[in-house]
């Protein structure tokens, strides 16, 4: 893969997200700091274009939330000086639950993806009261395979790094000296307990990005890609209306 001029992005990036901010007469930018690779390039890239930048840590019943995800989210926080606030959302998701139990048995999945509509939730509202962008946090090879939450992380005002690979953004953050833990751990939604991307999805980053970029891979991992990017190809069309 062709080696990027990061300080060249970095300023692009960084000159339109504040154009953005200029334009829309907002007063600051929020971001969930999950602790992970796509939350620290956004903070980062957010931090440097708008000083008023907050990452909110947002654990919500998987343990490592509160641990490592967390650690991480502080460790980057401090040393890009970006304020960080924290909402537990574990008693919310549970009263979410119970309420539910009432209408429906909610299946595995939908319990999964209850924790990312929650964290938007509570992205949207600080926002909305303190006059904020919220900023999305997906890369690429996340939208191509469909690996994120409808209404939840894929939910945003403005995202900074939605043209990188998930390869792309480690080479990001390796130039820009990001802490070492955000960028060696496993990715991980942090949906449950044990859970990482790519045993998730049974492929690897690196088979996505080889087809994103080159248009090949082994057959096992082309048959993969191929079927979560088209069951998933609801979450990245337009609403249909009625005209």
């Amino acid at each position: 893969m062709e080696e990027r001029n990061w300080q060249q992005e970095f300023e692009g990036r960084v000159a339109w997200i504040r154009g953005l901010v200029e334009s829309s007469g907002v007063k600051g930018i929020i971001f969930g700091n999950s602790g992970g690779k796509d939350s620290a390039l956004v903070g980062i890239l957010c931090k440097a274009a708008c000083d008023n930048t907050v990452g909110v840590i947002m654990p919500c019943a998987s343990r490592r939330n509160y641990g490592q995800d967390a650690d991480d989210g502080r460790a980057l926080a401090e040393q890009f000086g970006i304020e960080t606030r924290t909402v537990d959302l574990t008693a919310v998701r549970q009263a979410e639950l119970l309420a539910l139990s009432t209408a429906t048995e909610p299946s595995d999945l939908a319990i999964s993806n209850i924790a990312p509509r929650l964290r938007m939730t509570t992205l949207y509202t600080i926002a909305q009261s303190e006059g904020r962008l919220v900023a999305g946090t997906g890369n690429r090879s996340e939208a191509y395979m469909g690996y994120f939450t409808k209404w939840g992380d894929g939910a945003c005002d403005f995202n900074p790094i939605s043209d990188l690979t998930a390869t792309e953004v480690f080479a990001f953050l390796r130039w820009l000296e990001a802490p070492s833990g955000i960028i060696e751990k496993a990715p991980s939604a942090g949906l449950f307990d044990g859970q990482t991307d790519e045993a998730e999805m049974g492929v690897s980053y690196r088979a996505i990005d080889q087809y994103l970029s080159e248009g090949t891979g082994s057959k096992a991992d082309l048959d993969i890609i191929g079927r979560f990017h088209a069951r998933s190809e609801h979450k990245r069309r337009p609403i249909p209306t009625y005209r």
